[in-house]
């Protein structure tokens, strides 16, 4: 099964990150006010750029003067099930500690939004 992360990072603003291992990287999300634990929970995720899947694992600090500058520790990993891809919605079942059930990602005009289904 494919793989999931969620890192907590301490950049200029506090954000998770929502990486889904897909296409042989890993898709990226940045979700400013932390995953939704609670069915019916909503959040804002801003699709970023593709990450190496080496990254799935990363722990620690970037330094200063490079993108992402500042601490990043893994919240939650996991496996997940892919259920729905298309172009505006990504539907999965995570599989990790924190992160379990099944979650949305639905294209929005702002962006996308992470919704915890079940």
């Amino acid at each position: 099964m494919p793989r999931f992360v969620v890192q907590e990072h301490h950049a200029r603003r506090l954000h998770w990150d929502l990486r889904l291992e897909m296409d042989g990287v890993l898709k990226s999300w940045a979700v400013p006010k932390g995953i939704p634990e609670r069915k019916g929970e909503k959040r804002l995720a801003i699709q970023t750029e593709d990450h190496d899947i080496s990254y799935i694992d990363f722990e620690g600090t970037i330094p200063e003067g490079m993108y992402g500058a500042g601490e990043v520790k893994i919240w939650d990993s996991g496996d997940y099930e892919l259920l729905r891809r298309d172009e505006n919605i990504i539907s999965f079942i995570a599989n990790g500690s924190r992160m379990r059930g099944k979650y949305v990602l639905v294209r929005s005009k702002t962006g996308w939004i992470l919704m915890k289904v079940s």
